[in-house]
């Protein structure tokens, strides 16, 4: 049973108000949502309508709007034991205190956030919409390990409560790590990363699914195709992958209005006229939050060069990589003071216990540490439960960082890591244990269940448009089982069966594979 399913009152109204919304149609949603507010006496219709009401205010953009909306749902929902109102909920408050430029209360709420999304017992496509909203507010806040794990999670929900895998695409997640990139000087990993995102769209087209896109997600397409073509890179500029008319989508959304201004100097710089470009970047006015602060700036920088006043450029560009290194130093005193001193109150301090941020997860993939998968074995292994683990060691991995640069291997661990958790099984445990090993724990699994989980993985990997992302460097994975026996001590238990998975594995890698 999902959340709705438990809504007594004007669930047609609330139905229609999600579906506005992910058309880009906000300002619409918001007047049907105010009318359900102002009717229902359903203190759960009442709840979601507040909910959704402040999404289609961050959507908006209406920032003055966003305090009183936040504490007027969190009224509504703070008696009502859903975590999903109360994930959801948290996620967009995430949102709203990052475009208010509040980063300490933006953490606090994705640390809630996480919690409750993660809490639900039956998630549902609403679920789904949350870890998705989730996800993007990781991704404002350039944690886009966390991000791309969050995503991924929504993508799963949404498949299975039959939204399309292209739903959520979310291709401005890849592109505010893209503009992230070249702001702090490294360009060839900004191309990298939206040449990456151009061959999902590519993919998109050539299987018949990009009508299923999203329209804001067809403006950040557009984006990233103008902003890979005003570095210089050759990119289509006819049919429906033409920028032009990728940027014009997006319906009534702050930040797709944003990326059609700044896209429109991109394609300028593109069409050899930077003169218009830095005229148009004298009038435009956009929000830091949408691509950061430094993303005018550098595209003066761009401008100017191809206009042939390199000091101006000189002098742009310096004032771009600032501004990133600013916010990086903000971001940073978020955790040095910020929530160093709220993890003295009592509730930081339970939330912190349970959570533990980084500490128990890999930055780079958003998956669970070595030291998050080494305590949980040893849970489920004290309950005497049945475990098999997995290592997966990846192949071909030193050829991409020798062929391709560190940070194409990274973007193939966040693929790899994102591949794997695709394809397991509902109460399977994925962790990153270190470089290119990832660990995968079975409970309650026989080794022939284990060796069709293997098998899966296996498919999934070698399916995978490698060439796309790495040209000319394939990419496999090889896998060894073992069975935790619980016979000896605890520790010498787990101790051998790494060591027996690990055997395995090296006997995987030295097969012949099929061709």
């Amino acid at each position: 049973m999902g959340w709705l399913d438990r809504v007594d009152d004007q669930v047609d109204a609330l139905t229609r108000a999600r579906a506005l919304q992910e058309a880009s149609r906000s300002a619409e949603a918001y007047v049907l949502l105010e009318r359900v507010i102002r009717t229902t006496n359903d203190p759960a219709a009442r709840a979601d309508a507040m909910v959704q009401r402040l999404s289609a205010l961050i959507n908006l953009g209406r920032t003055a709007e966003f305090t009183r909306a936040i504490e007027e749902a969190s009224a509504a929902v703070r008696d009502l034991a859903e975590p999903y109102l109360h994930g959801h909920l948290n996620a967009l408050a995430a949102l709203a205190a990052h475009h208010q430029g509040a980063l300490d209360r933006c953490v606090m709420h994705l640390v809630r956030a996480a919690r409750a999304l993660g809490a639900v017992e039956d998630p549902d496509r609403d679920t789904a919409w949350g870890w998705h909203d989730l996800a993007m507010a990781y991704s404002y806040l350039s944690f886009h390990g966390y991000a791309l794990g969050a995503i991924e999670r929504a993508r799963q929900l949404g498949m299975t409560a039959g939204i399309p895998e292209e739903t959520f695409a979310a291709p401005g997640i890849r592109l505010r790590n893209a503009v992230a990139l070249d702001h702090n000087g490294d360009s060839d990993g900004c191309l990298r990363v939206l040449r990456d995102v151009a061959s999902d769209l590519a993919r998109f087209l050539r299987t018949g699914r990009a009508g299923h896109l999203r329209p804001s997600s067809l403006a950040a397409y557009g984006y990233a195709a103008a902003r890979q073509a005003a570095l210089g890179d050759h990119v289509e500029t006819s049919g429906d992958a033409e920028p032009a008319r990728l940027i014009s989508h997006g319906g009534d959304s702050a930040r797709a209005r944003d990326m059609r201004q700044l896209g429109q100097v991109c394609l300028a710089v593109a069409d050899g006229r930077p003169i218009e470009a830095v005229t148009r970047l004298d009038t435009v006015q956009v929000s830091n939050e949408t691509l950061g602060a430094a993303e005018p700036a550098r595209l003066r920088s761009i401008a100017l060069t191809r206009a042939g006043d390199h000091p101006a450029a000189h002098r742009a560009d310096r004032l771009a990589f600032r501004l990133a290194a600013q916010r990086n130093d903000r971001l940073r005193d978020v955790y040095i003071d910020g929530i160093a001193a709220r993890i003295d109150h009592e509730e930081m301090r339970r939330e912190a216990a349970r959570f533990e941020g980084e500490a128990l997860t890999d930055p780079l993939t958003g998956l669970p540490n070595r030291r998050r998968l080494e305590r949980y074995i040893t849970a489920v292994v004290t309950r005497g439960e049945r475990v098999v683990i997995g290592v997966c060691d990846l192949d071909g991995f030193k050829a991409v960082n020798t062929r391709h640069g560190h940070h194409s291997g990274d973007l193939v661990l966040q693929r790899i890591a994102g591949v794997i958790n695709r394809v397991m099984r509902r109460g399977d445990f994925v962790a990153r244990y270190g470089g290119d090993e990832f660990v995968v724990v079975l409970p309650d699994t026989n080794m022939a269940e284990a060796a069709e989980v293997a098998r899966r993985i296996e498919a999934a990997v070698r399916l995978e448009d490698w060439e796309s992302l790495v040209p000319g460097t394939p990419v496999g994975v090889s896998i060894g089982f073992a069975e935790v026996s619980g016979g000896s001590g605890l520790r010498d238990a787990l101790s051998l069966a790494f060591e027996l998975a690990d055997r395995e594995m090296l006997r995987a890698k030295s097969r012949p594979r099929a061709s």
